[in-house]
């Protein structure tokens, strides 16, 4: 029987080629949705929100995209002065800035989702 399915196979139907040629034109638009089209609008936002907390340069904000196999990775590198920092409180009075906790950087060669090379 099974070479009889080799000689002569089924015809698939309208509906299952629309269906595969969707999927094609799905797994396209998410491959394509994946560049960093929308990172000088991502840029502009984080700025416009931490500079309501923090005097900060356009210039020090870096945003980087990348992947791995199985994971995508954002990462925000933004240059903050301590003594810049401005006060805000819940009911608008000034109020007492907090410390800033410490911040560990690693170095690019750890970084797990960059290739050496």
């Amino acid at each position: 029987m099974r070479l009889l399915d080799l000689l002569f196979p089924e015809r698939r139907n309208s509906a299952v080629i629309a269906k595969d040629r969707l999927k094609i034109v799905l797994a396209h638009e998410r491959a394509s949705r994946d560049a960093p089209e929308f990172l000088p609008a991502l840029q502009k936002d984080l700025l416009d929100v931490v500079s309501r907390y923090v005097e900060i340069r356009d210039d020090t904000l870096r945003i980087n995209v990348g992947k791995s196999a199985d994971t995508s990775l954002l990462e925000i590198n933004v240059e903050i002065d301590r003594s810049k920092v401005k006060p805000v409180n819940n009911n608008g009075a000034a109020a007492r800035p907090r410390p800033l906790p410490p911040v560990r950087l690693e170095p690019e060669s750890q970084a797990p989702w960059v290739k050496p090379g």
